[in-house]
């Protein structure tokens, strides 16, 4: 099916080669060792030292994004607990192939930031709409006029005004503050999104600190703990800024009328470091999972950039390590493996064994440095899941799996999510009730089969 698809070339090749396949999966295996990581971050330090540098953070924040707006409310906090010099900067969103869903990801950042916004204790307008590019013209040269020391506090000021639509206090805003010109403006946003390039990222709501990346408020608690390493918390032992909300199904023991429909790929750093807590999880909930695997992005037409795919690999690392998940000696197995083990999938599940074939792939090839790209690797995904070999060989390049997985596919679109993991969760009335994408939206899937456990 993905023959349907473009082969893009590049980090967004589907079919790489034998020797390219070995080379950058034992790059990125490498790269993002936790050995790699504290040799990383010691010279980082050593040369911060010497250089006589202050803990410099950087922030890049865009003001059409929800994750920004969410972000904005906690910087004032952050900045007074930490020794750190904050660096605001206003940025463009993602563009180019680091964009594939512009619109849609701008969708999401309201939706979701609504969902999650008082499990951090912040503000978030639910069924806000947001104004018009006028606005986000505004609000823009609102901040890009006004002094670092100002920023943090505007930010959110107009972030408010922006979410809420209220037009009338953005214009209050300006005869108070002040804004920049056209051109000014543009400089501002050019200078910024220059600079999130010339470090290697892309996204809003993003903070930096010295060769790392950390997104928004789900990832800030990596920083603070960093800084608190580092001797920078004024308040050591004090709950984080931004602490990870935790995934808890505590008085769930029978919920067989809520349905959890789950979206995995077998290339995807996310989808293993979360596939077998997520089903254990439904399983402790007593929920009914209804698993609707999907194609990688690279192999069903998304494209994808180098700078992305380096921060998602690093970034499942550190979230594995966080939830004590085996990850990160990997084999790359976009392409051939992915579709020689979506040709067994239909036959294992004929066996029970759907949810044990796709869990062995994901373990084997991100946990277990396994090449599956051979018979010889597929053969050892294959007996871990608990499935005869010989007979798996004779259902190998079987097209059954095609039409279910572009099934899926659409499915998922239609909920407005086009990422894995992806999740929705139906109400004992057959309603959707969640649908929302990222590992690290496990917690709220939880929350949300706890609520409508306690309103059954």
């Amino acid at each position: 099916m993905s023959q349907q698809f473009k082969d893009q070339g590049g980090a967004a090749t589907m079919d790489p080669s034998p020797l390219v396949r070995r080379l950058t999966s034992l790059l990125a295996s490498y790269l993002n060792s936790e050995k790699k990581l504290i040799k990383r971050r010691a010279g980082s330090e050593k040369a911060r030292r010497k250089a006589g540098r202050a803990h410099v953070v950087d922030y890049f924040h865009q003001v059409e994004d929800g994750y920004s707006y969410l972000a904005s409310q906690v910087l004032q906090r952050f900045a007074e607990r930490y020794d750190i010099e904050l660096r605001c900067h206003i940025v463009r969103g993602p563009e180019g192939k680091n964009a594939p869903e512009a619109e849609l990801l701008l969708k999401l950042s309201q939706y979701d930031s609504a969902l999650i916004a008082d499990e951090y204790g912040l503000n978030f307008p639910v069924g806000s709409s947001p104004l018009s590019l006028d606005a986000v013209d505004k609000a823009n040269a609102l901040l890009a006029l006004a002094p670092q020391a100002r920023l943090p506090a505007l930010m959110v000021a107009v972030g408010e005004a922006f979410w809420r639509g209220d037009d009338g206090a953005l214009t209050e805003l300006i005869k108070e503050h002040g804004c920049a010109s056209p051109e000014e403006t543009e400089q501002r946003l050019s200078a910024g999104t220059a600079l999130r390039a010339d470090l290697k990222h892309y996204s809003g709501a993003m903070f930096y600190y010295e060769g790392e990346w950390y997104w928004g408020v789900d990832r800030l608690h990596y920083l603070e703990e960093r800084l608190g390493d580092l001797g920078a918390d004024k308040h050591e032992g004090q709950p984080r800024v931004s602490p990870c909300p935790e995934v808890s199904i505590a008085g769930v023991d029978n919920a067989s009328d809520i349905t959890l429909e789950f979206f995995p790929s077998l290339r995807s750093p996310y989808t293993s470091i979360v596939f077998d807590e997520t089903i254990e999880l439904a399983k402790k909930a007593g929920v009914t999972v209804v698993m609707r695997p999907v194609l990688p992005m690279v192999m069903r037409g998304v494209p994808a950039t180098r700078e992305k795919g380096l921060y998602i690999f690093s970034d499942a690392a550190r979230e594995a390590r966080r939830r004590g998940v085996a990850y990160g000696k990997m084999y790359d197995p976009i392409g051939n493996p992915v579709r020689q083990c979506y040709s067994l999938y239909p036959w294992a599940m004929r066996q029970g064994k759907g949810t044990e074939l796709l869990s062995s792939f994901l373990k084997h090839a991100f946990a277990l440095g396994v090449n599956t790209n051979n018979n010889r690797g597929l053969r050892r995904v294959v007996e871990a899941a608990g499935l005869s070999w010989s007979e798996a060989k004779t259902h190998l390049g079987e097209t059954e799996w095609e039409g279910m997985l572009e099934t899926n596919r659409l499915s998922m679109y239609e909920g407005g999510l086009w990422g894995v993991p992806s999740y929705r969760l139906i109400d004992a009335k057959g309603h959707p009730h969640l649908e929302i994408w990222g590992q690290d939206r496990l917690w709220l899937v939880a929350r949300e089969i706890r609520r409508l456990h306690s309103a059954a």
